[in-house]
């Protein structure tokens, strides 16, 4: 598909992606909330258990949260195949490109204030391509196996969830292992969702395009017109 240019700027992220982009932003923030509380319950309220029904509505909101990443994840499945080529940046990786890697050093150089001038990339520069991959696709896929095999106890034997997901309990060891690998998923996925908020504000600020408002929008714009 022929990327479609207009006044010096290049559309990058078709609407689908833009929606899927912030509702599954959302989501994780809902998950990383209320998991974290599920794992670390709140005190014991007083009086009667049937007056409060605080952590029920906190497993609620986590369950309702993880149904919709799970339906966006699919969704953003079906995209990378009907969509752009950016679109399909989160399904794969130029592994055996060299000039992935060369431009993968460059980016960690940038980072690492190693190097004065960072480059111009119409879509994901190579450092986060790679992390996007890792963290959201890949690890999103851990997630969603693990979290539907955990709900798949509570929804009993026979139920859809069982029969999709249940063989990972027995796979991995047992239920606690399960739970384990879900939080700490959750931990890493944190702490990627910090350092990629840090990266897009200060990419936004000092590198040679534009990052923030392109999610919004949809349009990279680039400061200079040099290649």
């Amino acid at each position: 598909m022929q990327t479609e240019i207009k006044s010096g700027a290049v559309y990058v992220y078709e609407a689908p992606v833009r929606v899927w982009h912030w509702v599954n932003a959302l989501s994780i923030t809902l998950l990383a909330i209320t998991g974290y509380l599920v794992a670390n319950p709140l005190p014991t309220l007083p009086g009667e258990a049937s007056d409060h029904f605080l952590m029920g509505y906190i497993r609620f909101v986590h369950f309702a949260a993880a149904y919709i990443f799970a339906v966006g994840f699919l969704g953003r499945i079906y995209w990378a195949l009907v969509g752009n080529e950016y679109a399909r940046q989160l399904f794969k990786l130029p592994l055996l490109h060299r000039k992935f890697w060369k431009d993968l050093l460059h980016e960690v150089r940038w980072y690492a204030f190693l190097e004065k001038e960072p480059k111009k990339y119409v879509g994901h520069n190579p450092l986060a391509h790679l992390f996007m991959v890792a963290i959201i696709t890949v690890g999103g896929a851990v997630m969603l196996l693990t979290g539907f095999a955990l709900y798949a106890e509570q929804t009993g034997l026979g139920s859809w969830q069982d029969n999709l997901f249940g063989w990972l309990i027995p796979l991995v060891g047992q239920s606690q292992d399960v739970r384990l690998w879900h939080h700490w998923g959750m931990w890493v996925i944190v702490v990627f969702v910090m350092l990629h908020v840090y990266v897009a504000i200060r990419e936004d600020i000092v590198s040679r395009q534009s990052l923030i408002s392109t999610m919004i929008s949809g349009w990279r714009t680039f400061k200079d017109d040099r290649p």
